[in-house]
């Protein structure tokens, strides 16, 4: 049996380990690897912080686009992606949040004169913009 294969239809190499074969985290095309990408910022082995927004976006690619996430899972870059994609939706719900509450006039006035239905409205915006940050970010 040949030390390591190379898949013909997806590219990545596989390498014999006793009676299996395993992805070594490298993809060729070619002939050519094409190496893994380490972020500049962040070392080998240093994680960034994924919060719900990329825990979210996980859940769905590991579901329903599972070659994304296998691709990103051996080429080691699926905590990168994830945590990109977090700060993207986090910073998106926030700036949805307070275009939708000058629209509609929820401001600090409305919460110093009616606590609970400044409470109401701000929920009701949170929810709405949750939906729209699902539709655009989140599952796509």
């Amino acid at each position: 049996m040949k030390k390591t294969i190379v898949d013909e239809l997806n590219g990545w190499e596989y390498e014999l380990i006793g009676e299996q074969y395993y992805p070594t985290g490298r993809v060729m095309r070619n002939g050519v690897m094409i190496p893994s990408e380490q972020s500049e910022d962040n070392g080998p082995g240093e994680e960034k912080p994924v919060g719900v927004w990329g825990q979210r976006h996980m859940r769905y690619i590991r579901q329903y686009k599972k070659s994304l996430y296998f691709d990103l899972f051996v080429l080691g870059k699926l905590n990168a992606y994830l945590a990109e994609i977090d700060a993207q939706a986090e910073d998106f719900f926030f700036r949805v949040v307070k275009e939708i509450s000058l629209r509609e006039g929820v401001s600090e006035t409305l919460k110093a004169r009616d606590q609970m239905r400044w409470v109401q409205l701000m929920n009701n915006i949170r929810s709405r913009a949750t939906e729209i940050v699902n539709q655009e970010i989140i599952f796509r």
